[in-house]
């Protein structure tokens, strides 16, 4: 098994999500007494919000991208960012990689989700995630379109609600029942607006909603990583 390095606290939630995932994989796979090999590196999640809600990208990218030379440092091969919205700025991450460690290999969490819609035949997805992740022109919609995959988001009501409930609740790991209808409610109305699945693009996001719950599938973007990640460092 290959090294995974984690670049996490974004938020901390989302990072203790991904290290049992992690963990449980390798750990089914090996058998025995074995754990993942991984080596992870976090951040106060409040510097990153704090770039975020002032529209400072390139900033918060020097921050991951420091992460992650330090997870090249520590001989981490397979690099995963724990969080969606903090894609935006995989190419500082990608950009630092290529001098720290140049044979590491990001796995981008947009198209680990693509794979998944393509193989599932998904031709419409609705996208549930930060305000970020739901209006981001560039981090979602490019990607998925190259496969022919269209993708919807809930209305600017909606994505303030959700982006209240992420940063209010979730990244706080609180989960209330309101809250739960909400995701539902948004998501089924993504679906009579034609979605043939629904992904949740924010890593937090599983906490309230599941495959299942609706009547078209659900795809969290969390698990999805986490398989990519756990099969490239078997490869």
């Amino acid at each position: 098994m290959k090294t995974i390095g984690l670049l996490g606290g974004m938020s901390w939630v989302s990072t203790e999500h991904y290290y049992r995932r992690l963990n449980e994989q390798a750990a089914q796979r090996l058998g025995g007494d074995s754990c993942a090999a991984l080596v992870v590196w976090q951040t106060d999640f409040a510097r990153i919000t704090a770039h975020q809600r002032a529209g400072e990208w390139d900033a918060a990218g020097e921050i991951l991208a420091k992460g992650a030379r330090s997870l090249a440092a520590a001989d981490a091969e397979i690099i995963g960012i724990g969080a969606n919205t903090m894609h935006l700025v995989a190419p500082a991450v990608i950009a630092a990689l290529a001098t720290a460690a140049p044979s590491a290999v990001l796995v981008h969490i947009v198209e680990a989700v693509r794979d998944v819609c393509v193989g599932r035949g998904v031709t419409r997805l609705g996208l549930l995630g930060t305000s970020y992740t739901m209006e981001s022109p560039v981090l979602y919609p490019p990607v998925l379109a190259a496969a022919g995959i269209d993708v919807i988001t809930p209305n600017a009501n909606e994505r303030a609600e959700i982006q209240r409930i992420t940063f209010e609740e979730l990244i706080h790991n609180r989960v209330t029942a309101e809250s739960r209808n909400t995701f539902r409610r948004i998501a089924t109305e993504l679906a009579t607006r034609g979605a043939n699945a629904i992904a949740l693009a924010c890593t937090e996001h599983g906490m309230v909603l599941a495959n299942g719950d609706l009547d078209v599938a659900v795809l969290d973007s969390t698990q999805i990583h986490v398989d990519a990640l756990i099969a490239a460092a078997f490869a």
